[in-house]
């Protein structure tokens, strides 16, 4: 059962912290202290997550990479066949003569996803990979 009602609870920090988390409030467009708070215990709880295993998630897998890379294109493709059921979507995107741009939107167990991703990001060719991650569960 969730608890929606809002909690008030104080929070002591050293003066230099404080001022650089407050310049972050502004920079990020907060309206208060509180609602950065918030976003970064739910950023903590989703990393977290990511201890348990069987955790189901959604996610993306973003990768650059070059698309003259020999045989880069076909291995890409047959990871991505092969590990089928985690993938609902790819996006694919040309951004000069010989880099791409590819955005892989998955679901399933944190241990299956990174282990994809970690597939992917490893390939000869693929200059920079990143796996973010939300849970599909309520945290």
């Amino acid at each position: 059962m969730q608890d929606s009602t809002l909690k008030r609870f104080g929070v002591s920090m050293e003066g230099n912290l404080l001022r650089k988390f407050d310049h972050l409030v502004k920079q990020r467009g907060y309206e208060n202290r509180s609602e950065a708070v918030r976003d970064l215990v739910r950023d903590a709880l989703i990393q977290q997550s990511w201890e348990d295993n069987e955790q189901i998630v959604a996610g993306t897998i973003l990768l650059f990479y070059n698309h003259h890379q020999r045989n880069l294109l076909e291995e890409l493709t047959n990871i991505q066949h092969s590990m089928h059921d985690l993938v609902l979507a790819t996006t694919h995107f040309h951004l000069d003569h010989t880099s791409c741009l590819e955005l892989i939107v998955v679901k399933g167990k944190v241990k299956d996803i990174q282990k994809f991703s970690n597939s992917l990001t490893s390939l000869k060719g693929v200059e920079y990979g990143k796996f973010t991650v939300a849970p599909v569960e309520q945290v």
